[in-house]
Formats: C-alpha cells, structure tokens, sequence
C-alpha cells in the first residue's frame, strides 16, 4: 500500500500476500478438508477458541452453572482458526460461515445448530430464562446493546485490531480511522454507564457478557499490546469501573480461559476449568 496505489479494474486474490493471517484467508467460502466433529457426553457441544466472541458463550455458560443451571452442562471442543479448523467439513456443516463460535443445542427432538456468538447467547438466555430481562422495556434494551456489540466490534477487532497489531506493517490512514472509531465506541459505553451500573440498566445480562470481552478487557488493557496507552483507556473511568467488576465474577474468570492453547484446552468438566486455574 502506498500513496500512489490504484484500484485495478479487477481485483485479483494474490494467495502469495503477506500478513499473518493469509495462509487461510481466501474468498471464497466451504470446506477445505473432511473431518467430522467430535461429540461428548454433555447436551450443549460448542466448537469454538478462546477469542473474545468464542469467550462470550463460555462466560454464559459458567454464569448459567453458577446459577444453578444444571442443564447448561457443555463440551467445549477447541477450533484453532490459525490451524484452519474452522474450513474442516464437519464445523462447516454448522457454520457455513467458518466463524467460530458454533453450538449444537442436543436437548429437543432434534439437534439444532448456532452460529454468530449473538444468536448463541440469546438462545440460550431465553432457553433458560436467565441473564435477559423479562420485562418488554428491559428486553428492548438489553437486545439493543447485544446487538450494538455485534454491529461495532467489527470496527475494533477487524478494524483497529488488524491494522495496529496484525498488518504487515503500519498504515496512518487506517490506524487513525480505525482509532477513532474505536475510541468513539468506548466514549459511547462510557456515557451509557455514567447513571447505570451495568450496560442495559440496573442488571447484569448478556449485553454485558457480550461486550465485556471485546471493550471491557480493552479498557483492562489486555487486548493488544500497548493499546491501552495508545488509546488512553484510562480516561474511560466508567468503562473501567465496569470492566473492572464484571472481571472479578468467578463465572467471568472461568469462562474466559476456555479453549485457550495456554489454559484449559478443551471443558468437558468443571474439573477441567479448576485444573486450569490452580
């Protein structure tokens, strides 16, 4: 990319690119290789990584089970999308999208499938009645702002996370674009949470779970390195103080570590979440 750069007429995928995710993005979609699914014992299935959308449905579950939800019982089966699992026949038969997070729900007559981490905690908020209000005004704005993550992440992840920590090397244009946006977002939470403890209002719920991931461990400054300082996370001192207690819950904790090559590769058990955080 330079300043003289001109579209062509026709583009054309150089498989040859650089950058660190080329060797496995293409465009087109389907299955690269046959490979089927594993299945354990437990009624939910979710193949997926401990990405901030993949943590967003470990999190809802492990709140489920804290609340004593015995039925939100789970295998989580770990897809490494640097590996291209995610182009396997048997993950694609569940998401033709080759995004993970993906669930089978095995608690009705018949299976069914979940993709886009949005669709998942809604599923399973109303499947359980928890985490979600009841009320029409508090739905309203709890899928308000569950949506309003899903629609805005996009500018954070693929937007200012790509180009500030995973572009072959620095771009000002999309840096500046994408740090704007990103900051604008984090101003809009921080507004939000000035009169409210928790995103949609006075309960925690999946908006939360939704967003924690993505903004609420960016204003931890753990997300990418040195991004905090970067973009001055501190002087959201509302968003910190959320991000901060949603943090501290043990179901958070535990949901976060999940599929992580470095924690609790796979949970087919609580067992194997409280191995990983001895």
């Amino acid at each position: 990319m330079t300043e003289t750069y001109t579209p062509p007429e026709i583009w054309k995928w150089d498989d040859q690119g650089s950058g660190e995710w080329t060797s496995i993005n293409r465009p087109f979609a389907g299955a690269r290789t046959e490979k089927d699914l594993p299945r354990g014992e437990h009624p939910f299935q979710l193949h997926s990584q401990g990405t901030p959308n993949g943590q967003k449905v470990t999190i809802l579950f492990e709140e489920l089970l804290a609340a004593g939800h015995d039925g939100a019982q789970y295998d989580a089966w770990p897809i490494w999308i640097g590996d291209s699992d995610q182009f396997t026949s048997g993950f694609v038969e569940i998401n033709p999208n080759s995004k993970i997070p993906a669930l089978i729900d095995l608690t009705g007559p018949e299976p069914i499938r979940l993709f886009e981490s949005g669709s998942i905690l809604l599923h399973l908020a109303e499947k359980f009645g928890a985490f979600i209000p009841t009320d029409p005004a508090g739905r309203a704005e709890c899928l308000n702002w569950l949506f309003w993550q899903m629609g805005s992440a996009p500018y954070l992840g693929g937007g200012f996370g790509h180009f500030y920590a995973y572009a072959p090397y620095p771009m000002e244009y999309p840096i500046d674009r994408f740090t704007m946006e990103t900051k604008r977002q984090l101003d809009v939470l921080d507004k939000q949470l000035a009169s409210r403890e928790f995103i949609a209002g006075d309960d925690y719920t999946i908006a939360d779970i939704a967003i924690w991931p993505w903004y609420g461990k960016l204003a931890l400054d753990k997300s990418y390195k040195n991004a905090g300082t970067f973009l001055q996370v501190q002087e959201y001192r509302n968003v910190q103080r959320w991000a901060a207690q949603i943090g501290e819950r043990m179901a958070v904790r535990r949901g976060e570590i999940v599929n992580q090559r470095d924690g609790a590769p796979e949970r087919h058990s609580a067992a194997d979440i409280d191995a990983a955080m001895e």
